[in-house]
Formats: structure tokens, sequence, C-alpha cells
């Protein structure tokens, strides 16, 4: 079946709790979980994480919180474009960090090197909406979900007003070029991609491909991708339609060199009108621009039958190395981010509502674009549902080509992706 669910935006106002920045270590500090710190009787913890931006400083800020109430040190950590592989190489020699987010793969990937969590006191009040995302088949969990993310397409409502574009009426992709057709003639990018750091293409394909294969309930090919079988044209018609948008014009001239800060850097300054982020990106993009009127819509439909979508999954979601030599200590650090304080505060950096029932987001506007698309459903992050572990960086690499326009790069995109579905694909 699919995973379908409805969005439910209990957001309200609490308590905001301020927290100053630390100094985070480097992936290649020596892993010694059991060392002593230097002061008293504390122990270093490293913790690695994949997030960056605003998302980063509120987690290294809440490590240095901790650091200076239990008299623990925190290696933090965070690599960002690297971060996969580095995890893929530990969990190789299985000599992982103390704690780690899990990028959407808690349960498929990572709950085989991480302690189960429901005998902690906050497992009890994790959100329903996203408790499903992090259970196995046995009902174990294994993160603490700070936060759920729920996305769309972010956008500069300013930039779409000027356009005289009419954000309700995007229903489909062919609406939405309408849009980019819109924003181009007032001179603006219609859309703005950082390829130089890989993974933005990759959230391309993970926006843009439940509307062909999952959503249309008339036309759903999640059972054929769930059951191994991979179609192969209907991703060349994903592929096209970025294709299409680079042929048209639509994507920065820059969008091979252009990095995630250049997209928000734009997006915030009122250049562009369009990012595949989620909503922490916009809390990014108010940090460079606080005027910015920023917001989000759904994800359009491949077809006029169907109905736009959203996307909702882990972002923030930690858990504990089952074999690390620091266990109370790295505990304690995840009860502490546990904490509701603690955890709105990282939420709010995060531009997403808390992973707990007991810890309330304050994130303004974000929040009335969520309660306005309450009842549009929400589908899982693709790659992580429905395609084989490791196939994000065979459509980072592909969606390059694209970019890039190499001759019959689409037809070549859908069979590179054919081949490493079967190639990974187990049952």
């Amino acid at each position: 079946m699919k995973a379908k669910k409805l969005l439910s935006a209990a957001l309200a106002v609490g308590m905001t709790v301020s927290l100053a920045a630390c100094g985070g270590g480097t992936e290649d500090s020596a892993k010694d979980g059991a060392k002593d710190s230097g002061s008293g009787d504390g122990k270093t913890i490293v913790f690695s994480t994949n997030v960056v931006g605003g998302k980063a400083d509120a987690l290294e800020a809440a490590c240095k919180a901790f650091e200076e109430e239990t008299g623990n040190v925190v290696d933090f950590q965070a690599p960002g474009s690297d971060y996969e592989e580095l995890m893929k190489t530990k969990m190789a020699s299985n000599q992982l960090p103390d704690l780690f987010t899990t990028h959407g793969w808690s349960v498929a990937r990572y709950s085989d090197y991480l302690m189960p969590v429901n005998d902690q006191e906050w497992a009890a009040d994790i959100d329903d909406q996203i408790k499903g995302v992090i259970t196995n088949a046995d009902g174990d969990m294994f993160v603490l979900p700070v936060d759920i993310d729920i996305a769309g397409l972010i956008c500069n409502m300013d930039v779409l007003k000027d356009a005289e574009v009419d954000v309700d009426a995007i229903k489909t992709w062919d609406d939405f070029a309408a849009a980019c057709d819109k924003v181009a003639a007032k001179g603006k990018n219609p859309i703005h991609m950082g390829g130089k750091d890989s993974w933005p293409i990759g959230q391309f394909f993970d926006w843009a491909a439940p509307s062909f294969y999952v959503t249309d309930d008339a036309n759903s090919k999640a059972e054929d991708l769930k059951g191994g079988k991979f179609d192969t044209a209907t991703w060349e018609s994903v592929a096209g339609l970025l294709d299409g948008w680079v042929k048209a014009g639509y994507l920065n001239e820059d969008c091979l060199t252009a990095d995630y800060n250049s997209d928000i850097e734009s997006l915030a300054s009122g250049n562009t009108a369009f990012c595949f982020y989620g909503n922490s990106a916009i809390m990014d993009a108010k940090g460079v621009n606080p005027d910015a009127n920023l917001g989000m819509i759904p994800v359009p439909s491949a077809s006029a039958g169907d109905e736009p979508s959203l996307i909702a999954g882990e972002d923030i979601a930690v858990g504990v190395w089952k074999d690390t030599e620091v266990k109370e200590e790295a505990v304690e650090l995840l009860n502490y981010l546990a904490k509701p304080d603690v955890m709105k505060t990282i939420a709010e950096a995060a531009g997403s509502k808390a992973g707990l029932k007991t810890a309330e987001a304050e994130i303004g506007d974000i929040g009335e674009y969520l309660k306005k698309y309450e009842t549009v459903e929400t589908y899982p992050y693709f790659d992580r549902e429905y395609l084989p572990s490791g196939m994000w960086d065979v459509m980072c690499t592909t969606g390059a080509d694209i970019l890039s326009q190499k001759d019959g790069a689409v037809i070549s995109a859908a069979k590179v992706m054919e081949q490493n579905f079967n190639d990974k694909y187990m049952p």
C-alpha cells in the first residue's frame, strides 16, 4: 500500500530559549568516545550530523549548552555533502559516532547500528505524524525525532506577485512551467539550483518523482517499485522534466557551479522564485534577509487527474550507536535534546514542527502555510521509500549530466537508474 497521511498543523507559540554557539570538530577528529575530556570526570561524545546551515548551528549550540550543564565534551561534526559516504565507511568498519543523525534512514539503513529508544521516557510523546516513519516492523524505534520534515516547493512570494503568478493555480507541472515563463519574463530566475553541492540535484528528483510514480492513484507504480520493478520510461519523463527546464532557461546559468548558499542568497534577495528545499531553507534565507517574503506551495502533479502533494519524513532524527563506549553520556545528550525548550529551539531553526507532543515550535509564516495545506496528502521521500539503498548518489550524478546538457542524458539517466535499481534491489 502507498504510505499516505494527512498533514496536521498543530503548531502553537512556545517558550524561546537562547543557546550560545560552540566550536565543532571535524570529520577527521580521532574517535575515542571513552577518553577523558580533560576537565573533571566528563567524557568526550562524538556527534555527527548531515544537517547544514541554521539547523546545524542550532544543534551545535545545544551541544555547547549540554557541555556547560554536564561537564561532558561534545565533538560536533557536520561534514555536509560528504556525510553519507563517510557514514558508509564507518558502517563498514563498525566504528560509528556515538550519536548521529540518520537523514531519513533510521529504519532501513541504520537500525542494525542503533540502540532502540522505546524505553526512553519521551518515546510515548513522539508525534503520531512521524511515529510510523521511524518504527520498524517489530515496533522498535531507534531515533529521537527532533522535528518533522514536511516539505513542498519554497518560493519568494514577492517575485511571484511581481510576475502576476497565482500560486493557488499551480496544480500541475505544466502550470508550474507557465509560472516560470512569467518569472523569466520579468528577468528573474524561475528556479535556482546549486548543483556544485550535488545533493540539491537529488532534491529535485525526490520532489518530482512521486508525482510520476506514486501520487496518481490511477497510474501508480509504487507497488511495482516495492516489488522490484523499475519503469524506465517513467523515469525518462521525470528526467525529461528537468531537461526541459534547462532548455527553457528556467534554471540559473551557473547551476553546475552554484552551491546551496548561492540558492539561499538568490532566494532571499528576490532574484529567484522557486527552490527545491524544505522549510529549513526558508529559515536560512530569513537569516540573509529578514524582510524576505517567503513561503511554500505543494509539489505539483504530473497529470491533471492527480492533485498536488507534500513530502513528509525524518529531518533531524538522532540515534545512539549501540556499541558506543560512552552509552550513559550519549543517552544523556539524547535526552537533553528531547527537553521541550531545547527541541523547540532546534525545530524553530529548522522551520519545522517539533517531533514530540511536549514541544511546540513557533515558526511564524511557515506555520501559516502548513495550516493552509493541512488537508494536502503527504508522501515519503521517494528514494527512502521506493528505491534501494544507494540510489541517491545515482540520482545526483545522472542529474548533473542533464544540467550539463550531455547528449542523450535523459535516456542515459533512465537506463543507469534501471541498472542500479536492479543491482541494488533486495526483496
